[in-house]
């Protein structure tokens, strides 16, 4: 086992299967939170994309170019 781990290491089934359901959770933990993170910074650039998009239709209004249908 890694000895990075701050778990002890299993002596018996009982030991091990507690071990195991911790390693699980530790992942899923870590895997729910870059989940959260991709997700975040997905609707950051969701809304990045809706500013720009507005910007860019207001420069056109400016420069007196008509917006196409999308």
């Amino acid at each position: 086992m890694p000895t990075g781990n701050t778990l002890p290491d299993p002596k018996s089934i009982h030991d091990l299967t507690q071990y195991v359901q911790s390693l699980l959770q530790q992942m899923q933990d870590k895997f729910q939170i870059m989940s959260d993170q991709i997700l975040a910074r997905i609707d950051d650039m969701g809304h990045r994309i809706d500013d720009l998009e507005k910007n860019i239709g207001d420069l056109m209004t400016q420069a007196g170019v008509e917006e196409t249908d999308k």
